[in-house]
């Protein structure tokens, strides 16, 4: 059984900060596997409510679709490179390698 109910976003309008997945200290190519299949798996569908998370009905963007789109920028991928992973929506796309930013 699903539910189909939106769910509210915070009060002021943003995402809770406290709640957000850390990042890991270094971006290894496992991180980024889970990373793709986050955004994939987690991308935007229209509802009669707004946008939500197309795997659990959060309001989009969830909590893992935002670390996902994180851990991937840190890898070096702009944001036009991940909407097409996202267009794609193959979880297990490679994604060229590219070097790693430090986390700071």
């Amino acid at each position: 059984m699903t539910n189909s109910a939106v769910r509210p976003v915070t009060p002021s309008g943003g995402h809770d900060v406290l709640r957000e997945i850390p990042l890991p200290p270094y971006v290894t190519g496992e991180d980024v596997q889970f990373a793709v299949r986050a955004v994939v798996v987690h991308a935007p569908r229209r509802w009669s409510g707004g946008t939500v998370c197309r795997n659990d009905a959060s309001p989009y963007p969830c909590r893992l679709h935002r670390w996902g789109r994180r851990v991937l920028a840190l890898r070096g991928l702009p944001p036009a490179e991940i909407d097409a992973l996202v267009e794609r929506g193959d979880p297990v796309a490679p994604v060229a390698s590219r070097p790693t930013r430090p986390v700071a």
